[in-house]
């Protein structure tokens, strides 16, 4: 089996661990900060373990040298998997994977004003049509009684917030953000420790919550190796998967009807994505893709 195989294989494997994600936060009965707290607690210490284990300490002390670009990636790492609870919480799972594919257009936009990195008329064209999307599925949320503007809004922000410490890493992408996962996750968890009741998950549910940690892990690792093997617009097109199987997922498991307007408007947003990264991959020879580790 040749890398580019490998890569795509890992990285498929990564996407398909992940899109079980929200439905473990619908099932588990428990406030969702409690849920995000040991979600993040459990993939951070299956990642430290593993990290120490295999690597020693080298890879954490390479992360804290990152200096303020590590920082960046940490909080908003940090701060994304909350937004991504809190807005599964609130609004359809639709609307969060649909809004969340959103992403590359923030970083775009991200690495125009703090890269400088030029925008392409493909790209703004793609905006263009994402923007279109979202507005389908803002207004939507006013029809479909799963959905809610505020969770919609969040979700967002789960968009921007990691897109944001997407481009940081870029300015360090020699040094892998994997330790940063583990670190970003702890944090993020001593932060909140102080308000919630960590120990309020129903004790039957204790074995799900766990699962869901694992899974989360797993989906992580096939993230961070996957992509070094392919393209980036491979990458893309691959994570595209999860916009399209969270939502049936949930729908088939528990019959959160996505609603008619978030699919019009998902298919606009995952349309048009998959259309601008075809383009790209169809331009450009495969090449190693930058290390895009973690996940919200």
């Amino acid at each position: 089996m040749n890398d580019h195989l490998k890569g795509l294989l890992i990285t498929t494997l990564g996407v398909l661990f992940v899109v079980p994600d929200a439905l473990f936060i619908r099932l588990i009965d428990a406030g969702p900060i409690v849920i995000a707290f040991w979600r993040g607690v459990i993939v951070a210490f299956l990642l430290a373990v593993g990290i120490l284990v295999r690597q020693g300490t080298a890879p954490f002390a390479a992360v804290m040298g990152t200096g303020r670009y590590g920082i960046i990636y940490v909080i908003t790492l940090g701060v994304s998997g909350y937004l991504f609870t809190l807005a599964v919480s609130l609004t359809s799972v639709a609307n969060v994977v649909f809004i969340i594919a959103s992403m590359p257009v923030f970083a775009a936009i991200y690495s125009r004003i703090f890269l400088s990195e030029p925008i392409s008329r493909r790209m703004v064209l793609t905006m263009c049509g994402v923007a279109v999307g979202l507005a389908v599925i803002a207004y939507g949320s006013g029809e479909n009684e799963n959905a809610w503007w505020g969770g919609d809004l969040l979700a967002l922000g789960v968009s921007a917030s990691f897109a944001a410490g997407l481009t940081a890493a870029r300015r360090v992408k020699t040094v892998s953000m994997v330790p940063a996962v583990s670190i970003a996750y702890f944090g993020a968890g001593i932060v909140v420790l102080p308000f919630i009741d960590p120990f309020s998950i129903a004790p039957e549910q204790v074995w799900m919550v766990a699962l869901h940690g694992c899974v989360i892990v797993v989906s992580a690792a096939c993230l961070a190796l996957g992509p070094r093997y392919v393209t980036s617009a491979e990458v893309a097109l691959l994570i595209l998967l999860e916009s399209v199987f969270a939502p049936l997922l949930v729908w088939a498991v528990i019959g959160e009807n996505p609603g008619g307007w978030a699919l019009i408007g998902g298919g606009v947003v995952v349309g048009v994505l998959a259309f601008s990264n075809t383009i790209v991959l169809l331009r450009r020879r495969p090449q190693a893709a930058p290390c895009t580790d973690g996940l919200p």
